[in-house]
């Protein structure tokens, strides 16, 4: 086990005693990282960047880089970063507060109760508030401003962190880039994390279930958004 840090910041180490975050931190001790598929493979966390998050909200520095896995495709790692930072860590990690129930409120009163990425109405229990700006890289918003907020559906959260975090903004902590992706304003964006792309969800119910279903039998799922694609193109020529 590598003890080559500060007495402080073992200290800070070992008096974490939740079970996801404390796992990370004693592989890195260990091992001098993790990696995802680790997380994933290893410990049976299906959502990494949230065992990661999870860390990171006890004050830990933990910087993430790429490596090259076992099938050869570029995965995330995570290694401890300057201990020296903690203080700053601390200070951000205790400043996050709970979003407000009345926060949540205004939000529905205004759009509605729809998740902002997928369009779908859901149970306004199930729908969670997020920053559109990471929180790990705007930090906190005026809760007044109900605009630095979106509704979101649990399925999109994760979808969100985990690109997020797999994003090279994650280090570069830049909001202007931010604001100009599709997971902090997919209304107006120019941008996927990085990439230009395009996104369009389809939510399919009630009825539409069928022509879901039909859609995949007929052409099976992998081929489906391209026969969605080639429809979308003969209607607009």
């Amino acid at each position: 086990m590598n003890t080559d840090y500060p007495r402080e910041f073992l200290d800070l180490l070992n008096s974490v005693e939740a079970k996801r975050p404390r796992t990370v931190i004693q592989h890195i001790l260990q091992h001098g990282y993790i990696t995802s598929q680790e997380l994933k493979d290893t410990y049976g966390y299906n959502h990494p960047p949230r065992a990661v998050r999870d860390v990171r909200e006890y004050g830990i520095p933990l910087v993430t880089y790429r490596i090259e896995g076992a099938d050869g495709r570029r995965i995330a790692a995570y290694k401890f970063g300057d201990p020296h930072e903690v203080k700053n860590a601390l200070s951000k990690a205790a400043g996050r507060t709970v979003l407000s129930k009345a926060l949540k409120q205004a939000l529905i009163e205004k759009y509605g109760a729809k998740c902002f990425v997928y369009l779908e109405s859901i149970d306004e229990n199930i729908l969670q508030v997020d920053h559109r700006i990471p929180y790990e890289i705007g930090g906190e918003q005026d809760e007044r401003d109900i605009e630095k907020y979106m509704l979101i559906s649990p399925s999109a959260n994760r979808a969100k962190s985990w690109t997020c975090e797999h994003c090279d903004n994650w280090e570069h902590k830049d909001i202007k880039f931010c604001i100009k992706c599709f997971w902090a304003y997919p209304e107006n964006y120019e941008h996927i994390a990085g990439k230009y792309q395009r996104i369009i969800s389809i939510v399919f119910t009630g009825d539409e279930i069928t022509d879901y279903n039909r859609l995949i039998e007929a052409s099976g799922i992998e081929e489906a958004q391209k026969v969605i694609k080639n429809i979308i193109h003969e209607y607009v020529k």
